[in-house]
């Protein structure tokens, strides 16, 4: 009964992360920094069926040839990553924003790193590893559309 109760909440979870990534995923391409073409909502049920369907794919390979329980792990550290920047970047807010009082962003950000890091060493290093990995494509992407942008 704990097994199927686990695997319900897991599957609940999930569904929620996928919809969730593929919207950041939305936002990206709008930006340019993922494929354009993923930027396509739906005309009809207006939601980002392109990007859903490339998370959705993605999960699908990763769950099918990963061990699920390191792709828990990372996931797990990559999501409390993403919260934790999105308290740090409501410190950011002014009062005229909406920004909550000091302490929730501080709070808030400190228990997810304390979360993260708390995880498997695997999970952290891995999930460390890809943020760093895309922080350094970032950094390239930036660095070689400047280059070209001064060079016209």
């Amino acid at each position: 009964m704990v097994r199927a109760g686990a695997a319900v909440a897991a599957l609940g979870s999930l569904l929620a992360l996928i919809l969730g990534v593929s919207r950041t995923t939305l936002a990206m391409a709008r930006d340019r920094h993922l494929p354009h073409a993923l930027a396509a909502v739906h005309p009809r049920f207006h939601v980002p069926h392109r990007a859903e369907i490339a998370v959705g794919t993605a999960v699908a390979v990763l769950a099918a040839t990963a061990d699920l329980r390191g792709a828990i792990g990372f996931s797990s550290f990559g999501v409390l990553a993403y919260y934790a920047i999105a308290n740090a970047s409501a410190w950011t807010l002014t009062p005229a924003e909406g920004r909550p009082p000091r302490i929730v962003p501080v709070v808030g950000a400190l228990g997810c790193l304390v979360l993260a890091f708390a995880l498997p060493l695997t999970s952290v290093l891995s999930g460390a590893a890809v943020i760093a990995l895309g922080a350094a494509a970032h950094g390239l992407r930036r660095a070689f559309t400047r280059g070209q942008s001064q060079g016209r």
